[in-house]
């Protein structure tokens, strides 16, 4: 699909298997949430904007590059938040923002209930990131928001997809990459995505 970046770097794959076996408890799935996400954000970050920069090591003139945008990091509530700790060990100095989504389970619509972002967006390379990309229509409600903050430089990263969610997402938002390590096949009648790992923020907390 145009605009998706399927990450199929094998340690990537590994770790997701593991993460889709129902017999993974929560200890081993927050690790390997947290392993998975740190691969992915090297391919995800990989054609930032940098500018040329002069410097001075201990011993010369030198030239280099610094970042041209610096980085918001905007976990979706809670599943979010098992791939936001080792994506600030990648990059601690990005700032973070959040967003509380809950699909209301009869029409899986979309309902905020928190939100808070750095001022500013439109200067920022903003990082949405949820393991699930199911229906498409929390990461729509999401790129909605960001948008009307000022958001212009918007990445999505998820760890499993489905062709439903990935379309909606384009079809409204056909311009925001999306990276993945997985497009599944479909989503079962309850939006769930199949074979997907089951819901991950209750599988990363226990619930």
């Amino acid at each position: 699909m145009k605009g998706v970046t399927v990450i199929a770097h094998p340690l990537v794959q590994h770790n997701l298997a593991r993460l889709r076996d129902r017999e993974t408890q929560p200890e081993a799935f927050r690790r390997l949430l947290g392993e998975i996400a740190s691969l992915m954000i090297y391919e995800a970050t990989r054609n930032f904007s940098v500018k040329k920069i002069s410097l001075q090591t201990p011993l010369a003139p030198a030239e280099g590059f610094r970042l041209e945008r610096e980085i918001v990091l905007v976990p979706v509530l809670r599943a979010g938040l098992g791939m936001l700790d080792s994506i600030l060990q990648l990059i601690p100095h990005a700032r973070v923002g959040f967003i509380g989504l809950k699909r209301e389970e009869t029409t899986l619509e979309a309902l905020f209930y928190h939100k808070s972002f750095p001022k500013n967006l439109g200067g920022f390379e903003v990082i949405l990131i949820d393991p699930m990309l199911a229906t498409g229509g929390s990461a729509v409600a999401a790129l909605d928001l960001l948008t009307e903050q000022g958001a212009k430089h918007i990445r999505l990263v998820n760890l499993v997809a489905a062709p439903e969610g990935i379309r909606a997402v384009k079809k409204k938002y056909a311009h925001v990459p999306i990276f993945t390590a997985a497009i599944d096949k479909k989503l079962n009648e309850r939006g769930f995505i199949v074979p997907g790992l089951g819901d991950a923020g209750d599988r990363l907390f226990g619930t």
